[in-house]
This record gives C-alpha cells, structure tokens and sequence, in this order.
C-alpha cells in the first residue's frame, strides 16, 4: 500500500517519513511491506489508510492537479479530506486515527457485533427490518452507500435476525462483513467519548475548502464543526449517498477519489452514472487520471 508512490514521487515518500516520526513506528515499512495480518489490525489500518490517501494528495500537488471545489471522505476518509483542506494538520491526524482504530476496537468484545452489506432493498425498509430486530440490542443502518447498498451494524444476533427479516423482505443479497467491530452504530459510543477527549485537544484550522460531512451531508468550513462532526460520526451512520447527492446538486461533475482502492468511484456511480470518476493510488493511475481530467 502505497509503495509505488513513495518510490516515484519525492512529495508523496516524505509522507510516509512524517507519518514514521509521528507514530514513533515504521508505518511505512507495514505499508510497504506487511505482514497482512499486523496491516489489517484497525489501529494500524487506519493510519495506513490516511498516510498512503495523503501520499496520493502531495503527489497529485506537485503534479499540478488544481485544487478541489469540494472535499468528502467516507468513514475514515473524513480525516483525509480535512488534511486536503487544511483544517487538519497530518501530524495530528494520524495520531488520532490510530487511537480511532483502537478505541473502535476495544469497544465491543471481539464478536459480540457485526456489520451486514444489504443490496437491493431502499432505506425504509431496512431501517424497518433493523427496528424489529433489535429486540433490546442495536442493530441499525451505518453506512448508507447509494441506493443500492446500505450496510447495518449492532449486536451480532440482531445483524443475522436483521439479515433473515430482509432476505424475506425481498432484498437481493445480505452479506456478513469480514470487519473487526460494528462500526458507525450506538455500540461505538465508549470509542466516540474517548475519542472526543482526543480530538478536542487538536488545533483545528478554518477548512480552505468546503467539506460535505459524513454525519450532516452538508458543507462545513468551520474548524470546531469539523471536529464535532468527526466526533458524533463515530456511532452516527455515514450518509453517502447523501453527500454525494449534495455535491451534484452543488454542480460538482468530476470525482477524484485518493487513496487505495476504488470503493468509492463506484458508490459514486451506483449513484449517478452521468458524473465521471477516477481513482489516484499509485502512478500509473495519476497518469491516467492527468489524461482523462485533460479531455
């Protein structure tokens, strides 16, 4: 994750150096080369994440990219476009991200929660199944993707109750997540407050550019917002679809998402075809990306 930007660009290699010196770890070295199953540990996922997302951004910067209209991040992400727009200095970002991974995890015992991707069924009546599934326990949408794909989060037998109810409900698919904690759901409220105490002893900058918060789908510049947002998107669902509907109404019609992988791009287009999306994780994609942005 991330090697190939760090050997081809000078800007994006200096990240991982500040991200090293900042975790007093070889982040880098984990990126660059493992092992898996010490990368997939959330408090190390998540700095890796961030760190190689950054990469992508100083590499784009020095390539003469122009500057965003808008920022968005999902999840995670959040943090990403808060560094982009200078409400949020790397440093401290990667530091919070990793205590972030390590709060989440510690807030649940180890399969006592799941998550859930739920395809083909509307909002409604997710939220619907969810309610009658709790039975006392959480289960409730998280990640609200695009029209197609909401994914729910709680107590591991309300998931698989919730899971049962929509496949009878006519959802097409509902698929148990492979993750290490139900994220973006009320158990996540002991990781939200210790969270909080962190990120309200960081310094937060007025945002150079508009951010479409996970927590409100709308556009914020102020810096204590930010930092409220990322607090309360801690156990609140990220509403994607959602943000995104609110930058194509706003007129945005490219997307350019950082980072590993092309998750996003393809949120974006289950959303809305007509928009043009292009992902940036290592060189030849930024190249690809400097030629289609050029048409």
């Amino acid at each position: 994750m991330g090697k190939d930007l760090a050997e081809k660009f000078h800007a994006a290699r200096r990240v991982f150096e500040e991200a090293d010196e900042a975790l007093g770890f070889a982040l880098s070295d984990l990126c660059f080369h493992g092992p898996a199953e010490q990368l997939q540990l959330t408090e190390n996922t998540q700095p890796a994440i961030l760190a190689t997302s950054i990469a992508a951004l100083r590499a784009m910067q020095a390539e003469g990219f122009p500057a965003p209209n808008f920022v968005a991040g999902h999840s995670l992400g959040e943090y990403s476009a808060l560094v982009a727009a200078n409400g949020l200095v790397l440093n401290d970002a990667l530091k919070t991200v990793r205590a972030r991974g390590r709060y989440m995890q510690e807030a649940v015992p180890v399969g006592s929660g799941a998550m859930a991707a739920i395809l083909g069924a509307n909002l409604e009546l997710i939220a619907r199944a969810c309610e009658e599934a709790a039975q006392g326990q959480v289960c409730s949408p998280a990640n609200i993707n695009s029209p197609a794909q909401v994914v729910i989060a709680g107590n591991t037998d309300a998931i698989d109750r919730a899971m049962v109810l929509l496949k009878e409900r006519g959802a097409k698919r509902a698929v148990k997540l492979n993750v290490s904690a139900p994220f973006h759901c009320a158990l996540m409220k002991p990781a939200q407050d210790r969270l909080a105490a962190d990120l309200q002893a960081v310094s937060f900058s007025h945002l150079s550019v508009p951010l479409v918060t996970n927590a409100d789908a709308r556009a914020i510049e102020d810096g204590e917002e930010a930092c409220q947002s990322l607090i309360r998107q801690v156990s609140q669902p990220v509403r994607w679809l959602e943000a995104v509907e609110f930058l194509i109404n706003q007129g945005v019609q490219t997307f350019i998402e950082i980072g590993p992988g092309k998750v996003l791009s393809g949120l974006v287009r289950q959303i809305d075809r007509s928009v043009r999306c292009v992902n940036i994780e290592d060189e030849a994609s930024l190249r690809f990306a400097r030629e289609a942005l050029a048409d």
